[in-house]
């Protein structure tokens, strides 16, 4: 792991339906420094492991957005 490798963990709102979850996790997943995305259906969490060198916890809110959901940063 780099220095800059970082876990973050969102939370959304909007889910409905699990196939949010995989255009969730394609749409984050494309960013580059993004190394892995799990978006947790019945909890309405997403995690990302990503380098924050290259993606800020902001660029992955907005990747979020372009899937259609709204999400902020989560402490838990």
């Amino acid at each position: 792991m780099s220095a800059t490798q970082t876990h973050t963990v969102l939370r959304a709102e909007g889910f409905s339906c699990p196939s949010c979850v995989a255009k969730i996790e394609k749409q984050v997943g494309r960013l580059d420094g993004v190394d892995r995305v799990k978006v947790h259906f019945a909890s309405s969490r997403i995690e990302v492991d990503h380098d924050s060198a290259k993606v800020s916890a902001q660029d992955l809110v907005d990747a979020v957005g372009k899937a259609g959901y709204t999400s902020a940063v989560s402490a838990f």
